[in-house]
């Protein structure tokens, strides 16, 4: 969006996540797939020299965001009293695990467990075993919640001319994605039960196998939808009298016995008959997707969403942002080296040649 983005890395492994796999060319897809549009900025914060370097940065950028273990930036003299009493119009954005304070302050997390803690995993997968969801999402929550709260900090900064500080915990942007789930749990003392590829309150909703083994899904949402499926679709009329499936609690109440005549129905036709009649019907409907499939998708060729950025180790595809905007378009930078950046941003810090040696020569950098 516009934004100079430094990565500030340990000084010789850099970014933990660069040595996750060797995927893209030796270059990790993890690293890959999140560092576009940033500068590496390579030092040791371990040392006072490295320390006071992060510290000059701080006095000159808008954002500081920092993902330690809650109390570790503050130990390095990077915590936000520090920060921010240098430049008072810094916004200082912590992301952690369970937040800067509570029982669970000091505990370690990952998106994985994270996914556990929060519910989520109660639910997904089947009745016998759940299951992880398979991006990390709790990851994802944090950041898109740090990346708003950023947004409206720096706007709030315009009219007051002052900073704030952030504080975003993955169990807490967790708990926020969990929709309905807690409403039926307080008003029915219901807890989740875990239903696959399925829909947990509308039947029938989600995905059904079909002749040829391929998956097609649809969605009946509404009392329309449910006569268009049974009139036009799987060409049953007669279930719209059943007074078992009459209403969307009706369904729900016996989505056993619904599912089971739904599964039946779809098996006795290839995917191909269902995605036509799902499409001259008009019902909400889509198919089960590969990775191979989705990054050949007619939409997303349309639209341009794969494009090639510059890496360390050539031209990769990557895909593009989903921001559309109509005046800023996003930009897409390469994916930088470690410690690229390092000098050049140490020399608009005001360093000097012989003192960026002397750094080096020290092994701050």
């Amino acid at each position: 969006m516009g934004a100079e983005v430094i990565k500030v890395e340990r000084r010789e492994s850099g970014d933990l996540i660069r040595g996750w796999d060797t995927v893209v060319r030796g270059l990790s897809s993890g690293f890959v797939w999140l560092n576009g549009n940033k500068r590496s900025f390579a030092i040791d914060l371990s040392k006072k020299e490295g320390r006071e370097a992060v510290q000059a940065l701080a006095q000159r950028v808008d954002v500081v965001i920092e993902n330690f273990t809650p109390g570790v930036a503050d130990r390095l003299g990077l915590g936000s009293k520090e920060l921010c009493s240098r430049n008072g119009r810094l916004i200082y954005c912590s992301i952690s695990g369970y937040g800067q304070d509570g029982p669970y302050r000091d505990v370690k997390a990952y998106d994985l467990l994270i996914q556990g803690e929060a519910g989520m995993i109660a639910t997904t997968g089947y009745p016998e075993m759940p299951a992880k969801v398979g991006v990390p999402i709790t990851d994802l929550a944090a950041s898109m919640y740090a990346a708003v709260g950023i947004l409206s900090a720096l706007y709030q900064r315009e009219r007051t001319g002052r900073g704030q500080i952030i504080d975003i915990s993955m169990f807490e942007s967790a708990l926020a994605w969990l929709g309905y789930f807690p409403h039926h749990y307080w008003h029915q003392g219901e807890e989740p039960t875990r239903v696959g590829i399925r829909h947990h309150y509308v039947v029938p909703y989600g995905f059904y196998k079909t002749s040829d083994g391929a998956y097609v899904s649809f969605a009946v949402a509404t009392a329309q939808d449910w006569e268009i499926f049974c009139r036009s679709v799987i060409l049953q009329p007669a279930l719209l009298e059943d007074a078992r499936f009459r209403t969307a609690p009706d369904r729900r109440q016996n989505r056993a016995v619904l599912e089971d005549l739904v599964e039946k129905i779809f098996l006795e036709r290839p995917h191909e008959e269902w995605l036509r009649r799902l499409r001259d019907s008009k019902l909400p409907h889509a198919k089960l997707n590969g990775i191979g499939e989705v990054l050949a998708h007619p939409q997303g060729v349309a639209r341009k969403t794969i494009r090639e950025v510059e890496s360390p180790v050539g031209p990769v595809p990557v895909i593009a942002s989903p921001l559309r905007l109509s005046e800023t378009p996003v930009r897409l930078d390469p994916i930088p080296e470690l410690g690229q950046d390092t000098e050049p941003i140490l020399r608009e810090l005001g360093y000097t040649a012989s003192q960026i040696e002397t750094l080096r020569r020290n092994q701050v950098i």
